[in-house]
Formats: structure tokens, C-alpha cells, sequence
């Protein structure tokens, strides 16, 4: 258990000391204003996150927040850059998202009643974010997503085809009777 906790806070420092991260710039000054390691300033950070989205004001914003700014800035720069993995990871990050935002919006109203439902939330987001090849909205989509994406893929694409032509019909039937008054 040690050796692990040792990991994950060797882990932790070599990211918040990494060059190419864009925090590593406020960290470093925080740490040499302060005169406290950057990992405790981070753990400090995240202590302060928790307990404001257990109590504080705005929760819900905040975890909203946590749940969008990263995840939209790597997905901008996955849409800048020549390969297409990041695209796709970043693409299952929002699919999930927006599954969760459609089950989440019914039980609205039940789970805000819960006092760490922001707090897990956020833990939710990061963990579906967490910059590994294996975090939770790849877990999610493989295990959950995409199997029943690919058990109804072929009804749903018959239903908006059929739409589609619904559409059109209704449309050009516009059109017509359109220039037929017209000619009158």
C-alpha cells in the first residue's frame, strides 16, 4: 500500500513538474512565492476543490467547469494537430459526456439531494479525462457505448434515413403547390 501511494505521488510531482504541461508555468511560481513543493500546493488545491463542491456556492458550476475547460482546450488542440488518436479519444470523452447529460437531466431534481453528488461528479470527469490510454470514457464507451451502439446502428440509421426522405417529400410537396398558387 506504501509503495503504491510512493508511485502515485512520484506520478503526480514528474506531471506537475512536466515543461509541456500548461500549468506547470503558475506552479512554479506559486512554489517559488510561497516557498511550498508544487505537489503540496496541488494537494492542497484539491482539498480546498472537494470541500467547496461538498459546501460551497456555485457547485454545480464548478463541477460543470471542472467536466468542460480541460477536456475543450486538449480537444482544440487534438483538432490542431495531424494525428487522428487524440481526435478519437477526445470524441469518446464528449460521447460520454453527452450521455451523461442526457440520463443525468431526468433524475435532475433527485440527485442534487445527495451531498457529494458535485463532488463525485467532478471525480467522474476527471477520471473520464484522466490522461491515460485507458480512463474511464474509453472504459465506458467499449464496455457500455459501443456495444449498443453497434446492436442498433443499423435501425437508427433506417429511421433518419426514413425522416430524411419524409422530409424531402414534405418539402418539395411545399415547393410545388408553392409555384402552382404562384402561376395563378
Amino acid at each position: 500500500m506504501a509503495s503504491k501511494v510512493a508511485e502515485y505521488k512520484d506520478t503526480i510531482d514528474k506531471a506537475l513538474h512536466d515543461t509541456k504541461k500548461p500549468w506547470t508555468g503558475w506552479l512554479a511560481l506559486a512554489e517559488e512565492k510561497t516557498g511550498v513543493k508544487r505537489l503540496y500546493l496541488f494537494l492542497g488545491l484539491l482539498g480546498f476543490l472537494a470541500i467547496y463542491l461538498l459546501f460551497g456556492y456555485a457547485a454545480q458550476l464548478l463541477c460543470n467547469t471542472i467536466g468542460f475547460l480541460y477536456p475543450a482546450y486538449c480537444s482544440m488542440k487534438a483538432i490542431e494537430s495531424p494525428q487522428k488518436g487524440d481526435d478519437t479519444k477526445w470524441l469518446t470523452y464528449w460521447t460520454v459526456y453527452a450521455l451523461l447529460s442526457i440520463v443525468e437531466y431526468p433524475s435532475d431534481l433527485l440527485l442534487h439531494w445527495f451531498p457529494f453528488y458535485w463532488l463525485v461528479k467532478a471525480i467522474f470527469f476527471t477520471w473520464c479525462f484522466w490522461p491515460t490510454g485507458s480512463n474511464g470514457s474509453v472504459l465506458l464507451y467499449e464496455k457500455v457505448i459501443r456495444p449498443r451502439f453497434l446492436q442498433h446502428q443499423g435501425d437508427v440509421d433506417d429511421a433518419i434515413s426514413n425522416i430524411a426522405g419524409a422530409a424531402t417529400k414534405l418539402v418539395t410537396q411545399k415547393l410545388i403547390s408553392g409555384d402552382s398558387s404562384k402561376q395563378e
